[in-house]
């Protein structure tokens, strides 16, 4: 309970300070201004709040999770907001995956711990199609162009021995 006081502390204050600087501000340009970012505050507050209560609540699915981001996300930035979430939610996933699935065909055991305990060969498969533009982007970042730069030779990645191999593995 100590941890969160001081959480309880940052949140209070910066509402305090938003609040405090609507009230001394001499035009009502600056009150509005202030004002609109106390009402921002509480609107993020609210999104993450509700999100850390379905996290610790638990989510059978990460689809669930996202649609109750983009619902907020819509409501307060419209569906431009929720294209450019959508987009960054899949190269930022996209390239932990896209790296986990390089470092495990080069044979690093945390890697095939990493698939052991989040996949089945089900959900493996389907973001292995969902990610399949990632793993070339990936491929190309850091084996092809450090191998041109440096003049090493190249590490040969084959994302068809790799779906073979996670179908002996998590099945």
């Amino acid at each position: 309970m100590q941890e969160y006081r001081s959480l309880v502390f940052i949140i209070l204050s910066i509402f305090a300070v938003t609040l405090l600087g609507a009230y001394l501000s001499p035009t009502f340009q600056e009150q509005r201004g202030w004002l609109e970012l106390f009402f921002l505050f509480g609107g993020v507050l609210f999104i993450v709040s509700t999100l850390a209560i379905f996290a610790t609540l638990g989510f059978s699915s990460f689809a669930i999770y996202m649609a109750v981001f983009l619902a907020a996300v819509i409501s307060l930035y419209g569906i431009l907001g929720a294209v450019i979430v959508v987009l960054l939610t899949y190269v930022a996933w996209g390239s932990v995956f896209a790296m986990e699935v390089l470092l495990f065909d080069a044979g690093t055991e945390a890697a095939k711990a990493w698939f052991l305990s989040r996949y089945t060969y089900k959900t493996f498969k389907a973001e292995y199609y969902a990610f399949y533009p990632m793993l070339g982007i990936a491929y190309l970042f850091l084996e092809i162009l450090p191998t041109l730069l440096y003049k090493e030779s190249i590490f040969s990645f084959s994302p068809k021995r790799v779906l073979k191999e996670m179908e002996t593995l998590l099945k």
